[in-house]
């Protein structure tokens, strides 16, 4: 119960006691991340139901789903995407694309990714089929990227922070046993939409996507820190809502 409650704390702005926090803790809320996916994309998942019900067109529900989504997680994630962009984005050496990072303002990079990235989400989950189940499926996988963040072998990229917290603390049997359950849920959400495929396929490229850019700001700043996981599960969604939107 600790991970889980420290798992809302850090990912969401639901106000909850944060328990006392080491790495014991932090792995477990890490392990346990997936969990919370529910919650941000269950109150996605109610606002679609609900401008369904009242006729709102299928974008302008798309667009309060990603709002709420935001909110319920104070744009925890999508700073850190905009973060990682300009620190990855300035080509300078790591500690230099760190230092970029930390700052307050947003660059250039930044702004164009949250752009496209906001855009990206909001266009595939108005065609999405079944939008509701869509979403919680996608918000699932985007927090299903942290295990795989935190796994062993993975370093932290500063000697403090969220990174310095969790890295290595997951072993990749766990990750993978993560993942499994994951998969069979969503495999469930899909046969009842009568799209179990597609639900598959979406975990799948999300947690592919987000290995990619893990491996790729790995190299390029020595580990994870808050931003990376932050950009991982802005990725991770947003390639799950890629795929649910296609209509093959």
């Amino acid at each position: 119960m600790n991970g889980l409650r420290l798992a809302v704390s850090l990912l969401t702005a639901v106000p909850v006691r944060a328990p006392r926090v080491d790495r014991d803790t932090g792995g477990q809320a890490m392990m346990l991340a997936p969990v919370v996916g529910l919650v941000v994309g269950g109150a996605a998942a109610l606002v679609l139901v609900l401008g369904e019900w009242l006729g709102l067109a299928r974008f302008l529900q798309a667009v309060l789903a990603v709002a709420v989504m935001a909110v319920m997680t104070r744009a925890f994630h999508l700073d850190g995407l905009a973060d990682l962009a300009d620190g990855l984005g300035s080509g300078r050496p790591a500690q230099d694309a760190l230092a970029i990072m930390k700052r307050s303002d947003i660059g250039p990079f930044g702004v164009v990714t949250l752009l496209l990235t906001l855009l990206l989400q909001v266009a595939a989950l108005a065609s999405a089929p079944y939008a509701p189940v869509a979403v919680l499926i996608a918000a699932v996988t985007g927090r299903l990227a942290l295990p795989w963040a935190c796994r062993t072998g993975v370093p932290s990229a500063r000697p403090d922070g969220l990174g310095a917290l969790v890295s290595s603390t997951i072993t990749t049997r766990t990750a993978l046993a993560v993942t499994g359950v994951c998969l069979l849920a969503a495999s469930g959400a899909g046969l009842a939409i009568g799209r179990p495929l597609y639900a598959v396929a979406a975990v799948l490229a999300g947690v592919g996507a987000s290995l990619l850019l893990l491996r790729h700001a790995t190299r390029r700043l020595g580990g994870v820190t808050g931003d990376v996981f932050g950009a991982l599960v802005e990725t991770a969604t947003t390639a799950a809502l890629i795929v649910l939107a296609l209509h093959l």
